[in-house]
């Protein structure tokens, strides 16, 4: 039975619905689905890295958001006294699911904290469409910021202590999917060589199956649906996460919408973007990548996995394309000429 809109003691109905884990009702109430087995059940996780420990802290009170830090618990082959790069990831979610709490972001930070020898810095971030872009930039933002206080000030986090010292001049950001697109903001928000995080020193960014989007279809975005990512559920992202009213041509979706600001001027870190062969998001990845190559002065590669979906990293992280992708990444950020 239908009800009309205003009716008295109508009942809110879902305006949208996301997987079930998230539904927005026609009076704006957001209901959020406790469990997450939906996603985390066809995942495989990989061994726990008995060799890396983890811990929360908070990083932005006012919002009462946290992250998780990663740490090498030895020096492991390398020297005792050499300084661990850090890595700051960004979870995915179309910028309306995740946390540093999922298992499978989580089991992929403490394989890039052992695989690449690092320090992992795993912050959380306001979520549509509670919190609309650019609140999710504004929390990465703060995640840096945060790790710049940790570095100036005596009195930071004491893990940043002991043991290997952390290497606040060699941090590399990592964003997966909407994560993704958030390495893409904080990489022109702060452009090449910025003096605003120092001594923090972002030394390049890696996008992993970034979540761009745009009014006009790419072939991939026509092409079959994915298993667990099909078009009309990216859509409903773009809807809940960018401001009302908004297209997918808003400069926050399509870093080449009709109004986005020219990115030709602009001076960058060194860039890595990766994505699947088979990825809804493939188009736009690696249109991204080859329209940032052709402009003058920017560095940036593109790496295509054949035949993988979104996220095939985390969703399968004993698989030898996961292997590989950390090869790549560890390769990337130590061949960077400082």
């Amino acid at each position: 039975r239908k009800n009309k809109m205003g009716s008295l003691g109508e009942q809110p109905q879902v305006a949208e619905d996301c997987m079930g884990l998230l539904q927005l009702l026609s009076d704006g109430t957001v209901v959020r689905s406790k469990s997450i087995d939906l996603i985390t059940q066809q995942i495989p996780l990989a061994n726990h890295k008995s060799n890396v420990l983890f811990k929360d802290s908070i990083y932005h009170k006012p919002n009462n958001l946290h992250l998780r830090l990663y740490k090498p618990a030895s020096a492991s082959n390398r020297s005792a006294t050499a300084l661990l790069p850090v890595v700051v990831f960004f979870h995915g979610g179309g910028f309306c699911f995740g946390s540093r709490t999922w298992p499978h972001f989580h089991n992929f930070c403490l394989t890039l904290a052992s695989s690449l020898h690092a320090f992992v810095v795993a912050p959380d971030y306001r979520l549509a469409p509670e919190h609309r872009l650019p609140a999710a930039f504004e929390d990465a933002e703060a995640a840096l910021t945060w790790l710049r206080d940790q570095a100036v000030s005596g009195e930071g986090d004491h893990w940043f202590e002991g043991g290997p010292g952390v290497d606040f001049d060699r941090v590399y950001v990592l964003g997966d999917s909407s994560g993704g697109n958030i390495a893409h903001h904080l990489a022109f928000r702060f452009g090449s060589g910025s003096t605003e995080l120092c001594p923090v020193r972002v030394r390049s960014y890696v996008l992993l199956g970034p979540f761009f989007g745009g009014v006009e279809r790419t072939k991939s975005e026509d092409g079959p649906s994915e298993a667990l990512l099909s078009l009309d559920l990216l859509d409903k992202f773009w809807r809940l996460s960018l401001p009302e009213g908004a297209t997918r041509d808003h400069p926050m979706a399509n870093p080449f919408g009709p109004t986005s600001p020219a990115l030709e001027s602009a001076s960058i870190e060194p860039m890595l973007v990766i994505a699947g062969g088979s990825e809804l998001l493939r188009d736009r990845a690696k249109e991204y990548a080859y329209k940032l190559k052709n402009m003058e002065g920017k560095k940036v590669d593109y790496i295509e996995f054949e035949n993988e979906e979104h996220g095939f990293f985390s969703s399968n992280p004993s698989s030898d394309a996961a292997k590989q992708l950390l090869r790549i990444i560890g390769n990337f950020t130590d061949n960077l000429n400082f």
